[in-house]
């Protein structure tokens, strides 16, 4: 990807102020792009401007949207990145905790992304990059409504793309292995034992480390620029090999 791919462009982040939506949003207005971030908190980055909305609420998604693309003068690069996390088996959640989750994590995508299209169908460089997971294609214990959501985005972004490739919008997603953002950081905190946590979550990625949010903002951004313009209804696994590699165990020294 050139210096400066996204100069002159648009993009709206959402959960921009921190983890991978924050690196994303700092690496998209560092190679040129106008950027704004839409996020629940009030905090928001220097480098960008700030739309607060909270993407369970219709009208508050299509009042965010209307202003990031007016301060914006357009809107060419949506990452749908906002979603919240949900723990246990099959048994462990309620139906309640069911539909809070598929409220934000999809509902929430397909809010906003249905609120930008006007704007995103008069771009001449139009991409989403939706935020998937390892989750979405990998089976990981006690994760049965995260995973359910995150296949749900995963699968929604090839639809996506068969419906909006004849108006010239491009839908791509990445799928992050476990990475190092607040909110895993959250889960080893309330941890029994954070240490020997953090050591078996960084074990089970091939490459034995926690991904950084650096990392999966380099696919977002890739799959959002210009370089990748024949690229669309696929996904970019930034997992250190935990879905496609199949590594025989290390010998001991």
């Amino acid at each position: 990807m050139r210096l400066g791919a996204f100069h002159g462009l648009g993009a709206l982040v959402t959960g921009g102020a921190s983890g991978i939506g924050l690196a994303t949003a700092r690496l998209l207005a560092a190679e040129g792009a106008r950027v704004a971030v839409l996020d629940l908190t009030e905090a928001a980055p220097r480098f960008a401007a700030h739309v607060r909305a909270d993407i369970g609420d219709d009208a508050s998604v299509v009042a965010a949207v209307e202003e990031a693309v007016s301060v914006l003068g357009g809107l060419d690069v949506l990452v749908n990145n906002a979603g919240i996390g949900a723990q246990g088996g099959i048994e462990d959640n309620t139906d309640d905790e069911w539909h809070r989750v598929l409220n934000i994590n999809v509902l929430g995508l397909v809010r906003v992304t249905r609120a930008a299209l006007p704007a995103l169908r008069t771009s001449a460089h139009a991409a989403i990059v939706n935020v998937s997971s390892i989750a979405a294609t990998a089976g990981l214990p006690q994760r049965a409504l995260y995973t359910a959501s995150k296949g749900a985005v995963l699968s929604l972004t090839r639809a996506m793309a068969a419906d909006l490739l004849p108006e010239g919008i491009r839908v791509n997603a990445v799928n992050p292995g476990t990475a190092d953002t607040p909110w895993v950081n959250r889960l080893l905190d309330r941890a029994d034992d954070p240490a020997a946590e953090h050591a078996a979550l960084a074990a089970r990625q091939p490459h034995g480390r926690l991904v950084s949010a650096d990392e999966v903002a380099a696919a977002v951004a890739y799959l959002a620029s210009p370089a990748a313009a024949s690229t669309t209804g696929t996904s970019l696994a930034v997992d250190g090999g935990m879905d496609g590699l199949r590594l025989r165990p290390r010998k001991e020294d």
